[in-house]
């Protein structure tokens, strides 16, 4: 799938794509932090049909409910093709060393090879985090290697 990007200058960024049925859609990034979901008119591309305006609270929803199915969708995906692919959801508990802690502080790809690949929070999957992402108790790290460096990252969040 194409995505068009397309600098709007004063407003922000637009994100476009075609559906498989030939629908337009795209997401306007305002600079302020508003976020506009857009429809196109199936027979004029230059006419948008709907433009729903997105709060913060609405786009991360949004997110949540396209984004987690698909990253749970591509794990599933990935153990049916490699051999010994593991995935591990593992809590990070009060009293955890990492609890408060950044994923960099952790150094789990360095210490294990294995990959933090998403953490849940109070229902949101942050996918990809990068090394400043901050851990908090009751996170459940979505991790992805072979069973014994997941088993490592598995004591590297409850030991320290």
């Amino acid at each position: 799938m194409e995505i068009e990007q397309t600098a709007l200058p004063g407003i922000g960024l637009k994100h476009e794509f075609a559906t498989q049925s030939g629908r337009r859609i795209a997401v306007v990034s305002h600079r302020a932090g508003r976020r506009d979901l857009v429809i196109y008119d199936r027979f004029d591309p230059d006419r948008a049909c709907e433009a729903i305006q997105l709060n913060d609270e609405e786009a991360d929803a949004l997110v949540e409910l396209l984004g987690a199915p698909r990253i749970v969708q591509r794990l599933n995906d990935l153990h049916r093709e490699v051999e010994g692919l593991v995935s591990l959801q593992l809590p990070i508990l009060g009293g955890s060393p990492y609890d408060g802690r950044t994923l960099g502080e952790a150094r789990i790809r360095t210490r294990t090879g294995a990959s933090v690949v998403a953490v849940v929070r109070a229902g949101q999957v942050h996918a990809s985090p990068t090394p400043d992402f901050s851990f908090a108790a009751g996170d459940v790290v979505v991790v992805v290697g072979d069973e014994e460096n997941t088993s490592a990252v598995a004591d590297i969040l409850t030991d320290g």
